[in-house]
Parts: C-alpha cells; structure tokens; sequence
C-alpha cells in the first residue's frame, strides 16, 4: 500500500488519538491505589501503548523521510508535518516520564520498603525463640508475596515485548511496501517520460515535412503563375 498526502495525515491523526487515549490512562492510573495487580496491570498497558505510538511516529517519520520529490507536497507543508511529529513526540517522551515517576512512587509497593538491619535488629527486640521464629516466617512470607507481584510484572512486560515486536514487524512490512511502490511509480514516471519525448520528436519531424510540402506547393503555384503571364503577354 503506497502512502498519499491524505494516508499519512490520517495515520497521524490516529497517532494522536493513541496520544490522547494515553494521558487519559496515565490521569486515571494516577487516581488508582498505588499497590495490587490492577495497578500493575494498568501502568503495563500504558508502557505498550506507549511503545507502540513511538514506532508509529518512527514510521511516520520514516515515510515521510522517503516521501518521493515529485509529490504534490510544498517545502512549506513538508516543515509543518516535520514539526507536527516533533510536537507529538515530546509528548510521548513527557507521558512516558511521568510513568516513570509514578512507578517509582509505587517502587515499595510492588518489592516491600528497603529494610535496614537497625530496623532488623529492632523487630526482634523482646522476642524468645518462639517469636524470633515467627518473625522469620513473616518476612518469608512478605518476601514470597513480593517475588508474586514480581512474576506478575514479569509476564506483564513478557507480553508487552511479544505486542511490541507484532508492531515492529508490522510496520517494517509497511515500509518494505512503500519501497517498492515507490520503486515502481519511479520507473513509471521514467517511462512516461521517455515517451513523452519521443512523441514531442516525431511531431517536430511531422512538422518539418508540412513546411517542405507547402514550399513545394508554393513553388509549383508560382511557376504556373509565371508561366500563364508570359504566355498571355
């Protein structure tokens, strides 16, 4: 499928609708409770959406790149669209920042606050084997729920990687298919040309034969014309 001038404001109008979706996402993740899977399973999405709207303004940027010279599209236009992607691309760039910052926020949430061995130390104060025994299961089995919630975002991010590369290999297919139309409009064109060219000699040379036939014709008048006056003198 070749790209147009209207192919490629409609597909960034869609990338900028995906750009909208997501900073609505982002506000409500912001709203959710900082811990459990819901949480997680939310700000995963927003990292693929997020992925997946920066290869598409990769491959924007790409078409528009090899956008081929002979397209109807003037400097000025080409420097719009330049901007326009470089508008939405710090916006991707400004959402993804404030993802980061709000998983960071919730870092203890997912591993368990950083334990110091003073406060270590502290939780067995007053305790008889018996309670240093139970804590110990405790904190096993605080761990064995963070390595849970660990695993969860794990796969999360095993199946964003998997939608990720489906996308890449999408739109890499794309691009090879704009190549290759591009390759045969190209020779099309170049055709047209040549016999454009051989069409504008041959009406030269048709040209030239009309004016030796009217000389000719000219001539012949003439020399009759002659001809009647000397004889009629």
């Amino acid at each position: 499928m070749a790209y147009s001038a209207d192919s490629w404001v409609k597909e960034y109008n869609e990338a900028a609708k995906l750009a909208d979706d997501i900073g609505g996402m982002i506000s409500e993740h912001d709203k959710l409770v900082s811990s459990g899977p819901e949480n997680q399973r939310h700000a995963s999405s927003i990292r693929r959406k997020i992925t997946i709207l920066g290869t598409r303004l990769d491959s924007l940027q790409s078409v528009l790149t090899k956008m081929p010279s002979n397209r109807p599209i003037s400097e000025k236009e080409m420097n719009r669209r330049r901007d326009m992607l470089s508008n939405l691309r710090t916006k991707k760039d400004q959402m993804a920042s404030a993802l980061n910052m709000s998983n960071s926020r919730n870092r203890d949430s997912l591993l368990g606050p950083d334990a110091k061995p003073a406060d270590a130390m502290s939780r067995t104060v007053g305790l008889d084997n018996q309670g240093i025994v139970g804590l110990q299961r405790q904190i096993m089995k605080e761990q064995d729920e963070g390595l849970e919630k660990l695993e969860e975002t794990v796969t999360s991010t095993k199946h964003i990687a998997l939608a990720v590369n489906e996308e890449l290999d999408l739109h890499a297919r794309l691009i090879d298919s704009l190549d290759q139309h591009v390759d045969v409009t190209d020779s099309r064109l170049r055709r047209v040309q040549k016999n454009l060219a051989i069409l504008n000699k041959r009406m030269k040379g048709s040209c030239t034969c009309m004016s030796m036939l009217l000389a000719v014709i000219a001539i012949v008048i003439l020399v009759v014309a002659i001809y009647l006056v000397i004889k009629y003198l």
